[in-house]
């Protein structure tokens, strides 16, 4: 079967696993795996995934989450988006207190956490080293972003976190001139789909208050008005 025929859920599966596999760009093959054999003190007893970190959520989401990159103590070690790291924290937290997820907890693959309506990426797929990506390796992986996009069927809404982001949708999306980024800033879509702005969940953003909770929750509550229209 063609895998434009398949179903959401099995188009999603199968791109996970194609994403588990690759080994495309060599930096990011290395780093991700250097990571995951000298580990951090804190989780030297961890067997750490250090592969290519699918998306994760409902396949049938109307709203679609999007990062910069695995992190490399956090999605790299536990093999889920935002899944073991601070940022994770603060988003699942947020994306709970909007309905999205079952509970605000995000600690590894197996912690029972369930998203509803809701579905959680990044343009690339692998750890970076100092989470920089190059544009070859932003470019390779995307690809793997169109596809998750198109399985997506009753996408509505984009939350984009961070620049990075931001520029991979609007790219992706087709939006020309691309508006400049800021918090909160709407961007309507041709289609009628919505991309939403939000500064990123990464700590340099939250420990200084540059990203409170209550900014990113207008957010996620704009994200629930959009999408249940």
């Amino acid at each position: 079967m063609a895998y434009r025929q398949r179903e959401p859920a099995a188009q999603l599966r199968a791109l996970a696993e194609e994403v588990g596999a690759c080994r495309a760009c060599p930096r990011l093959v290395e780093w991700r795996e250097q990571i995951g054999r000298e580990k951090r003190k804190s989780y030297e007893d961890h067997d750490y995934w250090a592969r290519g970190v699918p998306g994760f959520g409902d396949p049938a989401a109307h709203l679609l989450v999007v990062g910069l990159a695995p992190a490399a103590h956090g999605a790299n070690r536990t093999g889920r988006m935002f899944t073991g790291d601070r940022s994770g924290d603060w988003l699942y937290r947020a994306l709970h207190r909007a309905g999205y997820a079952n509970q605000p907890d995000s600690v590894s693959v197996d912690d029972g956490l369930e998203m509803d309506g809701a579905w959680i990426t990044s343009p690339v797929k692998c750890a970076p080293p100092e989470n920089k990506p190059t544009t070859v390796e932003r470019d390779t992986c995307r690809p793997f972003f169109q596809r998750e996009v198109e399985a997506l069927t009753n996408l509505k809404v984009i939350v984009v976190l961070g620049g990075f982001g931001y520029q991979v949708a609007c790219q992706e999306l087709g939006v020309r001139p691309r508006p400049t980024f800021g918090h909160g800033v709407e961007v309507p879509l041709d289609d009628g789909k919505t991309l939403l702005c939000s500064f990123h969940v990464s700590q340099q953003n939250t420990f200084t208050g540059r990203l409170t909770e209550e900014m990113l929750d207008s957010v996620f509550a704009r994200a629930r008005e959009l999408g249940t229209r």
